[in-house]
């Protein structure tokens, strides 16, 4: 026997998970270069076995995705040099209204 209002009648809910895992110490290739290297090397965060993965890190990501990278972190960079994750309670505010 259900009772009225049991889980099994309520719809489904929806969930957003924000989180940051870091931001570069600035918007410029050696910064991001440096974050990048950090960041990508936790093996929690890429799972891929360290053979396989460090070849590919050094050798491509750290010399070509730092420049590309550079001019789009240096748009969201404030004026006072703040980095993005001192808005991520914003961001989280506005997500939660839509």
């Amino acid at each position: 026997m259900q009772h009225q209002g049991s889980l099994a009648e309520q719809p489904p809910s929806v969930g957003i998970l924000m989180t940051n895992l870091g931001t570069p110490d600035a918007p410029t290739p050696a910064a991001l270069r440096r974050y990048l290297g950090e960041f990508l090397s936790d093996p929690r965060v890429i799972e891929t076995p360290r053979w396989l993965w460090w070849p590919v890190l050094h050798g491509v990501i750290l010399r070509v995705r730092p420049r590309k990278a550079a001019p789009a972190y240096a748009s969201v960079w404030t004026e006072n040099r703040a980095r993005p994750h001192r808005h991520m309670p914003a961001y989280g505010r506005r997500t939660a209204r839509r």
